[in-house]
């Protein structure tokens, strides 16, 4: 556990190991300690929302990596009255680094995509660090397409450092089973909500991440590059990734202030590792509220809002050098 502690986690966790050896000092001792054990509780308690309202955004992409993190797998199980997990592409085999499935809320039958990584090192070995191949990608275009069918909305959790680049990967074909996605999700006549839980990388996210409402958890991240990544590109040096996460703008409340985000999810106060259950308890609300905004467009609507959505990322308007200079003047 003590490497699971992050760098600025560090006084909270001073804090605590003092508490419980006060605790544990009035326990064998029979002495009164309870206003001063009291009075650091309450310091702790200040300290932690004082430091989680003030992150950076290497901070937060440090929670979003958490190792206790919670996965597709744990967010199905408290979301859903019932979900029944589907394997296979039907053209290569299972990808074990996305999940998919069907999940019933209220009797309301959804689809259910997600990245799915580990907890432990064995875990996420066998889940590829939730770096899916093709084949995972092909997967969800199957189940896709079987929602479409049977007209069942599409939940879509997002958590992955990227797709798989290696070169079985690449021979399968990664760039056309995540381009083929794209294309698909781009018409899918049933609504699309997408949630990025964790990490949000590169076409890794865009594979399943084309949809009619995209959110965020708080203290996730969704980016072209990971900013260590990016500092190797830029600056030929991978130690300025914290500069470079602030210039890439990836944090949910950056997303938000640009468009590409509809709405950030609340997470609890250190994370959603340090109450899954109540995440997901706010990740549920969430998708029902936006859900049934969804369910009052008919199918044309939601293909050309959905299409309209996406023409609007990135828009700007261009100004020549003398109606600049006439606003300044003005």
């Amino acid at each position: 556990m003590v490497n699971n502690i992050l760098d600025f986690e560090k006084p909270l966790i001073e804090l605590a190991a003092k508490i419980k050896e006060l605790q544990s000092f009035m326990d064998e001792k029979g002495l009164d300690l309870s206003e001063e054990i009291n009075r650091l509780m309450e310091r702790a308690e200040k300290l932690q929302k004082e430091i989680y309202a003030d992150l950076d955004t290497m901070q937060i992409i440090q929670i979003a990596r958490h190792p206790n993190r919670p996965t597709a797998s744990d967010y199905a199980k408290y979301i859903f009255d019932d979900f029944i997990e589907i394997h296979g592409d039907r053209k290569f085999g299972d990808d074990k680094a996305m999940l998919g499935g069907i999940g019933l809320i209220n009797n309301q039958a959804f689809t259910f995509l997600g990245h799915q990584k580990g907890k432990t090192t064995k875990e996420n070995l066998s889940r590829n660090f939730g770096m899916p191949h093709p084949e995972g990608y092909r997967k969800a275009l199957r189940l896709m397409k079987q929602a479409e069918k049977f007209g069942r909305p599409i939940i879509s959790l997002i958590n992955t450092p990227g797709a798989y680049p290696g070169i079985g990967a690449e021979e399968r074909g990664q760039a056309e089973a995540i381009a083929r996605n794209l294309m698909v999700m781009s018409d899918l006549k049933v609504p699309i909500i997408v949630v990025v839980t964790g990490e949000g990388g590169s076409g890794g996210a865009l594979g399943i991440g084309l949809g009619d409402r995209i959110m965020m958890l708080e203290y996730s991240y969704y980016s072209v590059s990971t900013p260590e990544a990016c500092a190797a590109i830029i600056w030929k040096n991978a130690e300025k990734a914290p500069e470079a996460a602030e210039a890439l703008k990836i944090n949910a409340k950056a997303l938000k202030k640009l468009g590409i985000i509809d709405r950030i999810i609340k997470e609890p106060v250190g994370g959603a590792h340090k109450n899954p259950e109540m995440s997901a308890k706010l990740l549920k609300t969430a998708i029902l509220e936006e859900y049934e905004e969804l369910k009052k467009f008919s199918v044309e609507e939601l293909i050309e809002n959905r299409y309209q959505k996406y023409r609007k990322i990135g828009e700007f308007s261009y100004k020549s050098d003398d109606e600049m200079l006439k606003e300044e003047v003005e």
